[in-house]
């Protein structure tokens, strides 16, 4: 599960097979303990969503704060993981 908010959201697009699909950058920022001392942690993190959970997220504003769950995969050309969003909730 990732807490963060929608920095950037494409077009809703549709997959050859006619699946919706959106992709879309989340920012994520909190502090956590780590052996004893606070820690600011910042990330951005590439995402993509499918079927109905893309056309909800694509009329989400930008700005706005959820709680994502999904799986994180590298693409076969890139460098970088990617979140695929299985569903998503208001935090």
């Amino acid at each position: 599960m990732l807490t963060a908010c929608v920095a950037e959201l494409g077009a809703l697009r549709y997959t050859p097979a006619g699946l919706p699909a959106i992709d879309l950058r989340l920012e994520h920022e909190s502090t956590i303990d780590q052996a004893g001392v606070a820690r600011q942690v910042k990330t951005a993190l590439k995402a993509v969503a499918f079927g109905s959970t893309a056309e909800r997220l694509a009329t989400q504003s930008m700005g706005s704060l959820w709680r994502f769950q999904g799986f994180l995969s590298t693409p076969g050309n890139g460098k970088h993981p990617v979140l695929h969003i299985q569903d998503f909730q208001q935090d």
